[in-house]
């Protein structure tokens, strides 16, 4: 009788041990839609990072939408498009065009730089270097592409490249040359102008370096002055600048160079916020999805001081500073 109550004890022990350690770590199952637009740069990255956060939260449906970071933008603002979390190659595209309306903050975590993207069959391929480029480019037998400046901010950093580009060779008039050539081959979205150089319609595009990197394609490595990287020129990059399309028809915005920082939000209309908030700090984290858009070209900036940080979720306080 003794032996079978203190069994009977024992087990009842064990029953309220583990009652409380599920009561200690509770399991929440994400679930439900994600609804990322995102600049075409991050295509690649943004893929490979939907993916392995699918594997930690499978309930999860995340919907990219790859396009011009203003495109992207203006979805927001102009259809009212349903949007979670939106990722511009440039910071500014969400501070001019989202805050305060739309959302709240903005955090920078990545960097690129502007480079020249070509193939072997591209003309004068082993000719090309740092110090004769843009000659080639102005030769008539060569085609080369870029990004519309009013879509896509690798567009207008395509024109302060070369603003910048005919200041530090000394070359008068370099820059309007470069913009008057060859407009026909214009696109929406950088990663647009892949299909115009893998079929050979064009010889050469100005292109981000990761995306170079992600397509195992050639890339010419531009100087320092001129391909808004290094934060050491920042004031010699201010002297770059382009009028854009604004928030309203007929409205222009004055586009200022600097060094590349690409930026991230939260809409103040997501209906996900925990889903939400969980992928950014994914995407954020060192160890996971930083380690993936290093890997893919694009180095982290993380953290960096951000102006309005007490209005970030606590969540993603570790990511920037005050």
């Amino acid at each position: 009788m003794k032996i079978m109550k203190k069994t009977l004890f024992t087990l009842c022990l064990g029953l309220l041990a583990l009652g409380f350690t599920h009561a200690q770590v509770p399991q929440q199952t994400l679930k439900g839609d994600l609804i990322i637009f995102h600049a075409g740069s991050l295509s690649v990255p943004m893929k490979e990072i939907s993916a392995a956060f699918k594997k930690i939260h499978p309930d999860v449906n995340i919907l990219l939408e790859s396009a011009g970071s203003v495109e992207c933008a203006r979805k927001i603002t102009d259809l009212d498009k349903p949007c979670d979390i939106l990722a511009s190659s440039d910071y500014k595209v969400i501070d001019n065009m989202l805050i305060p309306r739309y959302s709240d903050w903005n955090i920078k975590f990545v960097s690129n730089e502007m480079c020249i993207v070509y193939t072997e069959k591209s003309k004068y391929a082993d000719q090309i270097n740092d110090k004769n480029w843009y000659d080639i480019l102005q030769k008539k037998d060569v085609a080369y592409g870029r990004a519309d400046p009013n879509a896509d901010p690798c567009g207008y950093r395509t024109v302060m490249t070369m603003q910048l580009a005919e200041k530090f060779y000394q070359k008068p008039g370099l820059s309007n040359l470069l913009t008057a050539k060859d407009e026909n081959y214009m696109r929406p979205k950088e990663v647009d102008l892949l299909a115009v150089l893998e079929s050979q319609s064009v010889d050469y595009i100005f292109l981000y370096k990761s995306v170079a990197i992600q397509h195992n394609l050639k890339y010419l490595v531009l100087p320092d002055e001129v391909n808004l990287k290094e934060p050491k020129f920042a004031d010699l990059y201010s002297t770059a600048t382009v009028s854009v399309n604004g928030k309203e028809p007929g409205q222009k915005t004055m586009m200022k160079g600097e060094p590349m920082i690409y930026g991230v939000t939260m809409l103040n209309t997501t209906h996900n916020k925990p889903v939400v908030l969980a992928f950014l700090q994914f995407m954020l984290s060192k160890e996971e999805g930083i380690k993936i858009l290093e890997k893919d070209g694009q180095p982290s900036m993380i953290p960096q001081k951000n102006p309005r940080y007490d209005l970030l979720p606590d969540e993603l306080k570790p990511f920037a500073k005050k």
